[in-house]
């Protein structure tokens, strides 16, 4: 049998690009992530409102609608916004690369929020007071007592958003980025061997996975050390 029926390099690359997707969406996210958390503990209650709003919005609208929204809405808001600036009437469209990522790093930050939230809220109060007592800077509070356990609180959950994450780029064949799902269906539509090329996806992503799943669990047993059990 040749290599996949000839869809061997295709299958490969589709592969590379969910994983380009999954790793640029869930940096972003969680950089967005972060920034909606410290506006959350902002003095100020429409900013606090606001980010509860799109934390909400992304958790509470399913995935696939909110990608849609991200592909079709931009190319219609940037079409109208080139009309007003007198760019002529032709359609402005979005590479469904850049609408994927978008679309995906809005969701990861909307999970993500409550989390890192969450994990600053665990950080008992009284360890932060004695640090500053001992005369501690701002910064030597920060990287020797609140990120170690900041990123010990957080990483269960931020690990389980990396995994969903990683088979929600699964979604973005819907717009036409050949990630590995839309690659499995073009090969299919090609060979007519969909039991084999769907298998073959599935078992891509059990092993991204589970690679994944023995990486953060490394990473949590580093995080815990020291830790009181």
């Amino acid at each position: 049998m040749e290599w996949f029926y000839g869809w061997g390099p295709a299958i490969a690359m589709g592969a590379l690009m969910t994983l380009e997707v999954a790793v640029t969406s869930a940096v972003l996210g969680v950089l967005l992530g972060l920034v909606a958390t410290l506006a959350s503990f902002s003095r100020m209650g429409a900013l606090r409102w606001l980010v509860d709003v799109y934390s909400n919005i992304m958790r509470g609208i399913p995935q696939l609608v909110l990608i849609l929204l991200a592909y079709y809405g931009s190319t219609v808001a940037l079409t109208r916004l080139a009309e007003l600036l007198g760019s002529g009437g032709n359609p402005v469209e979005i590479p469904p690369l850049a609408a994927g990522i978008f679309a995906l790093a809005l969701i990861v930050g909307g999970y993500t929020y409550p989390i890192f939230r969450g994990a600053i809220q665990a950080i008992p109060k009284g360890q932060i007071e004695a640090a500053k007592a001992f005369g501690l800077t701002p910064w030597q509070v920060f990287s020797l007592i609140s990120w170690p356990q900041l990123l010990r609180y957080a990483l269960p959950g931020l690990g389980n958003v990396w995994i969903s994450t990683l088979k929600d780029t699964s979604l973005i064949a819907v717009i036409g980025l050949e990630e590995l799902t839309r690659t499995s269906m073009l090969a299919t539509s090609d060979t007519r061997r969909a039991l084999f090329f769907y298998l073959t996806a599935g078992g891509i992503y059990l092993a991204m996975t589970l690679i994944s799943g023995l990486i953060l669990a490394r990473l949590e047993k580093r995080a815990a050390r020291g830790a009181r059990r």
